[in-house]
């Protein structure tokens, strides 16, 4: 099944920091400097006809996001999209939900997204999975690296039936398995600032660069799609965030292949 790489160029849903719109331009940059080659280290190349890029989208409608998305899925296509903030994710699961009715989600994040609402937005970057759940546009949502987990989103993820996998307690020796077909979303937060200085939130305590290449490659699933955001070039150090990017896009295309 073909996949199309679309660039969201939308950070307009930030509460911190805006910078995440620039970012999809400057991954795909790390990726083709000529720093690393286009093979994933399963030896999978990404070079190929199967895997096309249409280009970077600049975003002056929230819900614009999710009509480009639908028109590249069209056809049986899949795709993966390169953000953004997090915000982005909730549209592009939207357009998804015609082609698949029952999809399962991983997320792999600092936070839990799960606001009610936030800074009195609903479509904040803190809101995606709230609206997600509530519309019942996933029959579940795993969430690994969680590191901020407050009162208000324990209580919405209970009412939801998120299945929280907190650094406190993370085990990664035991990966959650997925029956249905599957769309990971990855913040670039849910990376240990060390590895990941180029993000607007910084989380102490996160993923190693290692443990999410891991968690990646040893999916138990059929991925369907997937994302990258919340990549702030603004905040980045030696653009180290961005080959970072470029390392996990190009295992995220990998799976995407199988």
């Amino acid at each position: 099944m073909p996949t199309i790489i679309q660039g969201i160029n939308w950070d307009e849903k930030s509460s911190y920091q805006q910078g995440p719109a620039k970012a999809p331009a400057l991954i795909r940059e790390a990726l083709h400097s000529g720093s690393m080659n286009l093979c994933t280290e399963a030896g999978v190349s990404i070079a190929h006809d199967r895997i096309t890029d249409a280009g970077d989208f600049a975003i002056t409608e929230y819900f614009d996001i999710e009509t480009i998305t639908a028109e590249h899925l069209a056809g049986g296509n899949k795709t993966f999209t390169l953000g953004g903030d997090h915000s982005i994710t909730y549209p592009i699961i939207k357009a998804h939900a015609a082609h698949y009715p029952v999809l399962d989600i991983l997320q792999i994040d600092a936070h839990s997204d799960l606001y009610d609402h936030y800074e009195g937005d609903p479509h904040s970057h803190a809101c995606p999975f709230a609206r997600i759940m509530e519309n019942g546009l996933a029959a579940r949502l795993v969430q690994v690296g969680i590191r901020t987990l407050n009162p208000h989103q324990a209580t919405q993820a209970e009412r939801f039936g998120v299945e929280i996998h907190q650094m406190a307690t993370l085990d990664l020796r035991v990966l959650p398995r997925f029956e249905n077909p599957l769309y990971l979303t990855l913040d670039m937060d849910g990376i240990d600032p060390a590895f990941a200085p180029g993000v607007s939130h910084h989380e102490p305590g996160g993923l190693t660069s290692r443990e999410v290449i891991h968690l990646i490659q040893n999916l138990d699933a059929k991925l369907v799609g997937a994302d990258i955001v919340e990549y702030n070039p603004d905040r980045d150090v030696n653009g180290m965030t961005a080959f970072l990017a470029a390392k996990l896009m190009k295992e995220l295309l990998g799976r995407l292949e199988e």
